[in-house]
Formats: C-alpha cells, structure tokens, sequence
C-alpha cells in the first residue's frame, strides 16, 4: 500500500492511497460473505449458495458497491498508523478501481493547526468579590414567601399586594383607541417592580369592572416617548403571604429545619456558596478571555461545525419531547451562534497546547480523591467509584480542566475587586 499527504490548505489535508490487489482480497471476502447472507439462489437457501458461485455471478457488482467502505477502513488505519490528528468527519473525493486492479482513493481531512503560544501566565485578572448582605437574605426569603402565596377575589385593589387581570388598550392624545395596539388579560402585580410606576399608582384602589387612564412615560437615551393607556380592569385578587415562621419553614423544607433562625442562616449560606461559585466562574472566564484575545489564528471549519452541531443538539435535549422547537430555524441560530462556536473552539486548542507545553496530567492521586469527594456527595461505596472514574474520560477531561484552571489561576495576577448587591446571572 502507498500513501501520501499533500498539504491543501492551513489546517487541511488531502490523503492519497493506492491499495494493491493483494490487500483488497481481505476486504472484497469480507464483502462477499456479508452479501452471501442477503441473497437466495435458486436452488440454495438464503444464505447457504457456494461463495464462489457469488463471487462468479455478483463478484464485480459486490466489489464496486463495497469501495466506499473499504476506502473508509483503510483510511482509519494509516490515520491510527500515522497518528493523523483529523478534526472532524473525513470527505472522500475520488475514488478510481478496475477490477483486479490497484485501488486508488483521495480523502480530504481537517488537522488541528499549529499553535505558537504566546502569553497565557503572568495575565492581570480581576476577582469579583461579594459578601452577601442581610437585604439579600430577607429578599430571598421573600421570595419564597411569594412562591407559597394564595389570591381570593376582591372587589378593589386596596393596596400593592393585589394583582389584576386587565385589557390594556392604547389610546391616541384624543382617547379614541389604535387599531392593533390592544392586550387583553394581562395579569399586573401591582408590587411587582416590572410594573411601570405611573400604571401603578393610577390602577391603586381600582374596582373590577371599571376603566382607567393612565399616561406612561418612558425615555431612551435622549428621546422621550409618552403612551397612553385606556385600563380596563376585569379581576382583582388579593395576595395573601404566609407568614414567616417556623411552620412555614418547616413545610418548605419538609422538616428539616425547624427554626427562623436556623432558615435564615441556611439562605445566607447557600447565598454565599453561590456567589463564591459565581466568582470563580466569572474569574475562570476572564482568564480565559485574555488567552484567546492574545492568540489570534484560524480555525477549521470542521471544528466549529462540531461546536455548532452540540450547541444545536443542546436545544434538542432541552425540550420534553426531545425534538426542536416548532419554529426553531437551525440555520439562522448557527449563524448567530458562529462567533461563539469559534470562541469555544479556540479555547479547545489553546487548553490542548497548554496542557500539553506544560506537561498537566491526572495522576492516581488525582482519581482517588474525586471518587472521594463524589462518594461523600451522592453515598456511593468509593471503591466502586474509583474503578469506574479510572476508566471513565468524561472524568478524566472534568480533572484534568480543573488542574488546567488551577495552575493559570496560580501564574496568573489576580485583583480582588468588591461589588455590592447584584442579581444573579
């Protein structure tokens, strides 16, 4: 067998085989005992016709029909024989064979380019800081407060803690109604913070069945835009809180916690583990931002269809029925989500480089104590966690990105910056 690999673009590759006829003769058996096992013969049971009287009557037809195949088994051989680092799905794009004749094939393939590293130590980095304060707590509690509400109809909305199911109808300067510009049973939580002010105070107190005006005005940048609103409110409900005590605490977390007290501490923990995980993140991704930025090259293409099809594929497992959104338009989302799919296979290639330049592997050591830590967590026996994490590359990927992470958090120039009370993300 002969082979050569020519050089057809940055990061792309043209195999060119030539298999002789002595080499075919493994794959064509193989061909024909398959085809054998398809066809009847008068005279012979399906399956059971001499393979030589298959090969005299269909031999050729079965050689041709089984090029492809053969071509993409020898390709994956001289690709692991010369460890051929390919991205992605081969292309074959020319084929030539006569019977009893050498084959000669053509396979075009993606190789990840040649990286020159550049900076990716020593990088300014800021850390978000953020200690969780006492308003962020009791808003929390509020919260779930809200989500165990109960309503009963009223009459009137005496007050914020109300929330109305109105028609909302846009009106001209002269009150008479815009074609078009009507919503109907829009449910409004007076206290709700989303509710514009000015529709607010002027539906305090309204009564079911009534009509309102309210006039909003709104700014963007230097423009300033005023609509008018003809409200016509058709239920009032009155919101009622459960009151904050230990009953409540014990429902909402099936007994197990008792007190207020004991809540409250719970919530401001579980606040800060929040943002202690959402300040790593935010710290890993700045890091991250700054290699890429810092290393400007090309990426095969095949590299970012296999980011794209994930991201697709992504949308798919989302859904309870497993299938894409009726009016999801794949081709619009890959164009919108192209930058970050090059974005994301960057990172890729950089993370291999380093990892490979600065000689990070996962040890033993590394395995025992994730089957530990997880064995804790979920109560699975660690030995039986620890042979499956030995053998496992999702487990073995998980740990060597973190001790990637670890070592350029520990080359990189990290500045503590606090931030006050935020949303999360």
């Amino acid at each position: 067998m002969e082979t050569n690999i020519i050089n057809t673009a940055e990061w792309e590759r043209e195999l060119q085989v030539t298999v002789n006829a002595s080499e075919l003769a493994p794959y064509f058996e193989k061909a024909y005992e398959q085809y054998r096992k398809k066809i009847e013969i008068k005279g012979f049971r399906r399956g059971k016709a001499p393979l030589e009287m298959v090969k005299r009557m269909y031999g050729e037809s079965i050689e041709h029909e089984s090029l492809d195949t053969v071509a993409n088994e020898v390709y994956r051989k001289v690709a692991e024989e010369k460890n051929l680092k390919v991205i992605g799905e081969p292309t074959l794009v020319d084929i030539d064979y006569k019977r009893g004749e050498p084959l000669r094939f053509k396979i075009r393939y993606e190789v990840r380019p040649e990286i020159q590293l550049k900076e990716y130590k020593g990088l300014k980095v800021e850390k978000l800081i953020h200690k969780v304060t006492q308003k962020e707590a009791e808003s929390e509690i509020e919260r779930l407060r809200q989500i165990n509400r109960t309503t009963t109809e009223s009459e009137s909305a005496v007050d914020d803690e109300n929330i109305l199911t109105v028609d909302l109808q846009e009106v001209d300067s002269a009150g008479f109604a815009i074609v078009g510009k009507k919503n109907e049973n829009v449910r409004l939580y007076l206290k709700d913070e989303a509710v514009h002010p000015q529709l607010r105070e002027a539906l305090r107190n309204a009564e079911r069945g009534k009509e309102y005006r309210a006039k909003l005005e709104t700014t963007s940048g230097k423009e300033r835009r005023e609509t008018n609103l003809l409200v016509k409110a058709k239920k009032v409900e009155k919101v009622t809180l459960p009151e904050f005590n230990d009953e409540f605490v014990s429902k909402v977390t099936k007994g197990k916690v008792a007190s207020t007290a004991q809540f409250t501490e719970n919530v401001t923990k579980d606040l800060e583990e929040f943002w202690k995980q959402e300040s790593e993140r935010k710290l890993q991704d700045a890091i991250i931002g700054e290699i890429i930025r810092r290393h400007d090259f090309t990426v095969p293409e095949g590299l970012i269809k296999y980011f794209l099809d994930s991201f697709v594929e992504e949308i798919r497992q989302q859904q309870p029925s497993k299938k894409h959104p009726e009016k999801f338009n794949e081709e619009e989302f890959r164009k919108e989500n192209r930058a970050y799919a090059i974005y994301q296979a960057k990172w890729l290639l950089l993370k291999e480089k380093i990892i490979e330049t600065e000689n990070i592997a996962v040890t033993d050591v590394d395995i025992e104590r994730l089957a530990e830590d997880e064995s804790k967590k979920i109560g699975i026996d660690k030995t039986r966690l620890l042979n499956y994490y030995k053998t496992s590359k999702t487990a073995n990927s998980r740990l060597l990105s973190e001790k990637l992470m670890n070592f350029l958090k520990d080359h990189a120039v990290i500045k503590e910056k606090i931030v006050e009370e935020q949303k999360a993300a």
